[in-house]
């Protein structure tokens, strides 16, 4: 048998906002919906709670991995309302196919300049074999490098409504 290799993708972005708005933005189902993409969640911010959430399956299919979208979930081992979070025995679970995992994703945002901005680290992480798990953390790394994008234009838009809504 192989041995588990350690994969892992860490991406940071500059977003927007205060700390404790981007990191509602994991937890809100309508902000979720808006910057993810996620069609169903159940999230509960706070130790031991359960973090669920769907995506649309995909009408193509990768080589290796089949449809993409599913589902992810994991529970809440560390929740700081401010600051943090950290999800441990998460596993996707795609259309088709085995689930991959158990791993575990990490959420940081800490204030940035004057506090207005965050600086957000997300970084996934698990320890596995074979070329799924492999191609899996690929698809990550971008993944991430997406989503971290349009959840920064999701707040920039938000903070341009809110901009409009106060001059009007």
């Amino acid at each position: 048998m192989a041995e588990a290799t350690r994969l892992d993708v860490t991406r940071t972005e500059l977003i927007l906002a205060p700390p404790a708005r981007v990191l509602a933005a994991f937890f809100d189902a309508k902000d979720l919906e808006g910057w993810w993409q996620v069609i169903k969640s159940v999230t509960v911010p706070r130790p031991l709670g359960m973090y669920a959430i769907e995506w649309e399956s995909t009408d193509f299919k990768d080589d290796v991995l089949g449809r993409l979208g599913g589902t992810f979930h994991g529970t809440i081992i560390d929740y700081r309302a401010n600051g943090a979070f950290f999800l441990a025995e998460a596993y996707w679970q795609p259309p088709d196919g085995e689930p991959i995992g158990p791993m575990a994703l990490e959420v940081h945002c800490r204030p940035h300049g004057n506090g207005r901005s965050t600086m957000l680290t997300v970084r996934q992480s698990g320890e596995g074999e074979g070329p799924r798990w492999e191609r899996y953390f690929a698809i990550m790394g971008r993944g991430w490098e997406g989503a971290l994008l349009e959840m920064k234009a999701y707040m920039e838009r938000e903070a341009e409504r809110t901009k409009k809504a106060a001059a009007d």
